[in-house]
């Protein structure tokens, strides 16, 4: 049992499995089988369009709440740990969590047949339309602000120290900026769930 939590591959698997099980025996104890149609189909799309977004704003919480407010305190000789380890695999789940959400959510929009709509503030999709281009917005940022500022601070890409300190900056400013624009993105996607805004 103990060598599932022993790799991250075993964990997700085993965390697949066990939610199988809980939809086969809840089906069986219920009666209801669900149905793999249109309905189900959305349904799922969502379950993963959550999950993405979770791994999305929970590094991206991650980052502005825990790591770099930490790195002052942090021993010069220990922060290379942070820098060339951790921020790089880290950001390589926050970009791509981004991406997977946003692909998801348009995927589940359009399944929807709200796509259009939403985007364009029709109600009822006032609320999750500006959650869907406040999302659009913060992607962006993630992908071409952030991550190649981030190259340059993190020294993946190599610059000069005047550069890299801006890009430092603006990395950070950047991830702020979407650490706000998260507070009504979120409230407005489970408005949308809700009666809208």
């Amino acid at each position: 049992m103990g060598s599932i939590f022993q790799s991250l591959g075993r964990t997700i698997t085993a965390g697949v499995v066990l939610l199988v099980v809980i939809i086969l025996l809840a089906g069986g104890i219920s009666g209801t089988w669900m149905k793999m149609d249109h309905a189900w189909g959305m349904f799922f799309i969502r379950f993963l369009h959550v999950g993405a977004a979770v791994m999305w704003v929970g590094l991206l919480y991650y980052f502005n709440f825990v790591q770099t407010p930490s790195m002052p305190q942090i021993p010069d000789e220990q922060k290379p740990a942070v820098s060339k380890v951790i921020a790089p695999r880290a950001l390589f789940w926050f970009r791509h969590a981004a991406l997977w959400t946003v692909i998801l959510g348009l995927l589940l929009a359009t399944m929807n047949k709200s796509l259009v709509p939403a985007l364009m503030f029709e109600r009822p999709f006032t609320a999750i339309g500006i959650g869907m281009w406040l999302g659009l917005i913060m992607a962006f940022n993630v992908w071409f602000i952030i991550w190649p500022n981030q190259k340059k601070a993190l020294g993946i890409v190599t610059v000069s120290p005047e550069e890299k300190a801006a890009a430092a900056k603006t990395a950070g400013m950047t991830s702020r900026i979407n650490t706000m624009l998260s507070i009504p993105m979120l409230y407005c996607m489970v408005a949308q769930q809700n009666g809208g805004l």
